[in-house]
């Protein structure tokens, strides 16, 4: 790996955080943002060098589609070899569609097909793809239409991207909990804040959202 200058440290730094704490890249928007720059094109300057000194990778076709490369990982990697020859094969993961009231996730009737999808696409291995309905989760990225990975867990931190079961519906929110209730945060202001008492019966966390696909269906 070519040396990085002290922004493209920071860049790499601004992305494996955002990862590490929402299960998502930043987008050029967000980057430039918290750089102090007025342009996305500088965010994006400083990628496609990153890209070139093989740092990451900018995948196409995808939201958010920035993917650390194991040599912006070695000093974190604690797998053994052959976890690693794992991780870069292609996975078989099921699309959700539409889910019956009462019965899980996963259910046979539940799954519409199968995609071979390279892992290394996700911030850790999905479980299942959920198709992605409306736009209340339109500011952080995730529009109508696209391919949301999840990583199954009943558990979830502040601010992550979580797919919840409320009663017939499944939703997409960033997940938020005080002491009194739990909270499903839209990224959009045209949709209101979904607010659940944390011992009702109704609500049941899926999993954790861990990366997106775009113009895959």
């Amino acid at each position: 790996m070519l040396k990085l200058t002290g922004r493209q440290e920071q860049i790499l730094k601004l992305i494996k955080d955002a990862i590490d704490q929402t299960g998502f890249p930043p987008t050029r928007a967000e980057i430039a943002r918290q750089l102090g720059y007025r342009s996305t094109n500088a965010a994006e300057e400083h990628l496609q060098a990153l890209a070139r000194k093989g740092v990451i990778e900018i995948a196409a076709g995808t939201s958010r589609g920035i993917r650390l490369l194991e040599s912006s990982l070695s000093s974190h990697i604690t797998e053994t070899p052959s976890k690693l020859a794992d991780a870069v094969r292609q996975l078989s993961i099921p699309l959700i569609g539409r889910v019956a009231a009462g019965s899980p996730i996963l259910a046979s009737e539940h799954i519409e097909q199968h995609y071979q999808v390279d892992p290394g696409l996700f911030s850790a291995t999905p479980d299942f793809l959920l198709k992605v309905r409306g736009m209340s989760m339109r500011d952080a990225g995730i529009l109508d239409g696209d391919l949301l990975a999840v990583k199954r867990t009943d558990q979830a931190r502040n601010g992550q991207i979580v797919v919840a079961r409320l009663g017939e519906d499944v939703t997409v929110k960033r997940y938020r909990k005080t002491d009194r209730l739990i909270e499903l945060l839209p990224e959009n202001p045209d949709y209101d804040i979904i607010q659940i008492n944390s011992e009702e019966s109704e609500f049941h966390l899926e999993g954790l959202a861990v990366g997106l696909m775009r113009n895959w269906v």
